[in-house]
């Protein structure tokens, strides 16, 4: 395969920026090899600066669930834009997208537009804090929720820690606000709010873990966090930046009709265009200013074109069946691709259209220590021959793969030949 064009281009992007890329992932450090420039996208496909083409599961990291140039998002954008890009100022776009949102999600009453999801995250964290007038967060090892500087915090030795950054830049005082503990432990939890009892602001937790494995937690152990964040006067705040629109229109707080207090969203609701959003009720939103003390805000938020790219994706997918026709497509590419791994090698894991290879023979993975971490070196082996076979993944075995509503049944037989043929190399 011929990636001349992407390795000249990586080479004068590294006197740019940072690593030669704006977001650290796309430098193809997990996976070895230069990355490739992604040149046009159309439904399923993607097509690099060398012109080799792709069928893509990355799909931007989730948010185009449509898949590539939507024709029904592209026009409304086009629409919008002829009559200008931003504004500054409020737009009946913004009405019309938190109308379509909450008449169809009984789980928030009141929504803030933000620009991205690591925003949603950070305003509702503010939020939290300013509603109940505490300090501390409760976040869970395995769960990413941007990069605000009091979630990028690894666990410590102990069961319930303080942890340490895994960023430098983030403030030890920040550190200490935040308390780690690991997921699906439910002791763990519970000797946190011993320890810390009246301290505990919010939990914040991915209801499916998905920027570090698919670390599926279930409803049960969801359920417990509603009731002890209920217990001890305590926000429970789904991340759903990566779930919401795409486990279900309600994510997986409807999927498995739990009610959180706070609910971040981002990637879908843009359409691809950059935007997030958090909702919760409307007596925790009256705490967001001008209505309230807990000041948020934003020039771009509730940008036009990012509005109408969003009612565009939504309303497609409120159409009847779309979740179940997504999820029996992902269905069958997991099922094909497992039955034709005869070595056992790895095994994919997959809820709603979120799917994920995982080198392990655990029937789950419910936190990211189960994660064998030597595995890797089979992802990027796997990821190569994928590559050279025509589909393009994430550059990372820790990140899961999306199917869109884009891809056909051909797309998803051609992606099942093309691994049979790339376990070959694996083997």
């Amino acid at each position: 395969m011929n990636t001349t064009r992407s390795a000249e281009l990586f080479e004068k992007a590294k006197n740019y920026f940072p690593g030669g890329v704006n977001s650290p992932v796309r430098a193809f450090r997990s996976v070895g090899g230069n990355p490739l420039f992604i040149e046009k996208g159309k439904g399923s496909h993607i097509w690099d600066a060398d012109g080799n083409e792709y069928i893509d599961y990355c799909c931007s990291w989730g948010p185009l669930i449509l898949g590539h140039a939507n024709d029904k998002v592209l026009n409304a954008v086009d629409k919008t834009m002829r009559n200008g890009t931003s504004f500054g100022a409020p737009t009946k776009l913004e009405n019309e997208l938190a109308d379509l949102i909450l008449s169809n999600n009984k789980f928030i009453q009141k929504i803030r537009f933000v620009s991205s999801g690591t925003e949603a995250v950070m305003s509702a964290i503010r939020l939290a804090r300013g509603f109940t007038k505490r300090n501390k967060i409760l976040k869970f090892e395995g769960c990413y929720h941007g990069h605000v500087d009091s979630l990028l915090v690894k666990a410590g030795s102990g069961l319930v820690t303080f942890g340490n950054s895994s960023s430098a830049g983030v403030p030890e005082s920040f550190v200490n606000e935040t308390i780690t503990v690991p997921l699906h432990n439910k002791e763990a939890v519970k000797e946190a709010f011993e320890k810390f009892k009246n301290e505990i602001a919010c939990i914040i937790i991915e209801p499916v873990p998905a920027n570090n494995g698919l670390l599926l937690q279930g409803k049960e152990f969801l359920e417990f966090l509603r009731e002890i964040c209920s217990a001890n006067k305590t926000l429970l705040i789904f991340d759903e930046v990566i779930s919401g629109f795409r486990m279900g229109f309600c994510g997986v707080a409807g999927m498995y009709n739990i009610q959180p207090d706070i609910i971040t969203y981002g990637k879908i609701i843009g359409g691809g265009f950059p935007v997030g959003a958090y909702g919760a009720s409307k007596e925790i939103m009256s705490n967001i200013s001008p209505e309230g003390a807990v000041y948020q805000a934003g020039t771009l938020s509730g940008n036009p074109v990012a509005m109408s790219a969003g009612i565009a994706q939504l309303t497609e997918c409120l159409v009847p069946n779309f979740y179940t026709d997504l999820e029996t497509k992902t269905k069958y590419l997991v099922d094909g691709i497992n039955k034709i791994n005869p070595f056992k090698l790895f095994k994919l894991f997959h809820l709603g259209s979120i799917f994920w290879i995982a080198f392990t023979e655990k029937e789950t993975i419910n936190n990211a220590d189960e994660i064998d971490a030597d595995s890797m070196s089979y992802f990027k082996t796997l990821y190569h021959a994928l590559l050279e076979n025509g589909v393009y993944l994430g550059p990372s075995g820790y990140e899961v793969g999306f199917v869109s509503q884009a891809h056909t049944m051909a797309d998803l037989d051609k992606t099942i030949s093309a691994f049979e043929t790339s376990l070959k190399k694996l083997v």
